[in-house]
């Protein structure tokens, strides 16, 4: 008779950010690429969170730190309204087309995290501005940002609209910021429908749906938008280290 096989060793992981003799990993002169690579790992999207209740700032003990220095990451909430003509009726956009259907962009919700993985942390998503029964002409963007809040300049031209599944599809949308370390785009229901105040002129279920339209593109250029959140009192911030 032959013995049974011993069973292999299950192999460990390899923390990609070790802690040293101090007990936090030296993150010391990290480049913008370290830093959004580092959250990107810690940081789960509500479309990534199983949980379902917003976004969620996580690690796995000794496996992504903690660190030694606190990184601040913006988490900010947009709200998209489609078909909002904001005079920019001559621009053109990077490939030299006019915008099909044009978009306007303002911050609903900003939240401020000091964040060095040694403890888990949440951010509710803003009922408002993600209700199932919004009108079918908005939408909401989320992006979480090492460092500031995000500029106007910084917000993207153009978004993808018709495709992805749930509230937070994967869509999608470009911004200009090397410090994007992540974003989620929950669509508008009919951006088609929309007239250039940004209110349903039809029923969506008459009219064509945008992924069977020649583009599925709907970007327009971004004027400037107000810096602070429109709900001050729903800005959260964790004390600073």
């Amino acid at each position: 008779m032959s013995e049974s096989p011993s069973p292999s060793p299950t192999p460990s992981l390899t923390p990609p950010y070790p802690t040293g003799a101090s007990g936090c990993h030296d993150n010391k002169g990290w480049s913008a690429e370290e830093f959004r690579d580092w959250v990107r790992l810690v940081v789960d999207t509500p479309k990534e969170n199983y949980g379902g209740d917003g976004l969620r700032a996580a690690s796995l003990l000794g496996y992504n730190g903690p660190l030694c220095r606190k990184i601040t990451v913006q988490v900010e909430f947009w709200k998209l309204v489609y078909g909002v003509a904001n005079g920019a009726d001559g621009e053109r956009l990077s490939d030299g087309t006019r915008p099909d259907c044009p978009f306007d962009v303002r911050r609903a919700k900003r939240a401020e995290l000091h964040a060095d993985a040694s403890v888990e942390q949440k951010i509710a998503l803003p009922a408002s501005l993600c209700a199932p029964d919004r009108s079918p002409c908005g939408g909401a963007l989320l992006s979480i940002t090492v460092g500031k809040p995000l500029t106007s300049k910084e917000l993207p031209k153009e978004v993808e609209a018709g495709g992805g599944e749930g509230l937070w599809g994967r869509a999608t949308a470009d911004f200009r910021s090397q410090w994007v370390a992540g974003h989620e785009l929950s669509q508008p229901l009919a951006p088609q429908v929309c007239s250039s105040d940004g209110k349903p002129t039809a029923d969506p279920a008459d009219v064509p749906t945008p992924g069977s339209q020649p583009t599925d593109l709907w970007p327009t250029d971004l004027y400037p938008t107000p810096d602070h959140s429109f709900d001050i009192d729903d800005v959260l911030r964790s004390p600073a280290p």
